[in-house]
């Protein structure tokens, strides 16, 4: 499913970001009741997000009965350890009642309130990870981009490794041809948890040797990793969080991980992927070009995340 920006254009004709236009005026009918959401309003809009995430969803489960998977799309859904069902429930975040609410899910975070239900409140034993996460995303994102990784992280784990990750995918390049374009380039990658899967025979050749301790002092906003992982943060924190924010980062997680494995030594162009031809300068510069793209659509994602994480710390 390509899921086109607001503005009319996609990323090279791949699926990317697209936000739902929502207007907030249509939820209340005045400033003093904004936090009260009519029983027509709310499920209208837990219908558009079920709808929504459906088409994401269901291929995912319609694969695992069939016991396959696909190498670009399962990845957000085994890396990222949020259950499409979770994916699928929708949440207004914090503070909102629901109008005929009722408590059905058994996991004791709602509670009776106004002639609904709200969120009770966020668990206080989890501030710490609220406080990380507020620094983590003011900083990693005011930092300078870095645009000359040219998505290598994904040759470096096939460098010199006999087994790859994919193995019903065939690669574009010989084994030779492939380790010898990653030897000429310089590896620049500084997020920890692409880093960590580096072949053994990579990771010296890694401009850094990066430590997970070192996060926050490394990551930046042109990681296309890194803006995956606005997802993360949103799940985190879920049902203490915007469901219509959580399918934007899912769906910016999605884009980036199609730009991701296009950039790859792989070949799946047999399941619909153009390849980004990196080892060329062409392919190189197309893959920054999509990059800066993501990059772009994520800024205003992180943000909103940021603001979701400093509302349940009362900031």
């Amino acid at each position: 499913m390509n899921e086109w920006l607001e503005t009319g254009t996609n990323l090279d004709g791949v699926s990317v970001f697209a936000s739902p236009c929502r207007d907030p005026g249509s939820e209340s009918g005045t400033k003093s009741d904004e936090r009260f959401l009519s029983k027509a309003v709310w499920q209208e809009r837990a219908e558009k997000h079920q709808a929504r995430v459906s088409a994401w969803v269901t291929p995912v489960l319609e694969r695992r009965s069939r016991h396959e998977r696909h190498p670009v799309y399962d990845f957000l859904f085994e890396y990222y350890s949020f259950r499409p069902a979770l994916l699928l429930r929708w949440s207004p975040g914090p503070g909102v009642i629901l109008e005929g609410g009722e408590i059905n899910d058994g996991a004791g975070i709602w509670e009776n309130a106004g002639g609904g239900v709200r969120l009770k409140a966020f668990p206080a034993g989890r501030r710490p990870f609220v406080d990380w996460t507020i620094n983590f995303l003011r900083r990693s994102g005011n930092r300078l981009p870095n645009y000359s990784c040219f998505g290598l992280h994904e040759w470096a784990m096939v460098y010199r490794e006999p087994h790859v990750r994919h193995q019903k995918v065939p690669l574009r390049l010989s084994r030779a041809d492939l380790d010898a374009f990653l030897e000429s380039q310089q590896l620049s990658c500084t997020h920890f948890d692409a880093f960590r899967f580096f072949s053994e025979q990579a990771k010296p050749r890694n401009a850094l040797q990066l430590e997970r301790t070192l996060t926050a002092e490394m990551d930046q906003p042109a990681c296309i990793h890194v803006n995956m992982d606005l997802y993360r943060f949103c799940y985190k924190i879920a049902p203490w969080i915007e469901s219509e924010l959580l399918a934007d980062a899912f769906a910016l997680a999605r884009s980036a991980r199609e730009l991701d494995m296009r950039a790859s030594p792989y070949d799946l162009s047999g399941l619909g992927f153009e390849p980004i031809p990196i080892e060329t300068a062409d392919g190189r510069a197309q893959y920054v070009r999509l990059q800066r793209e993501i990059a772009r659509l994520a800024e205003p994602i992180r943000q909103r995340v940021l603001t979701a994480y400093q509302i349940i710390r009362g900031v």
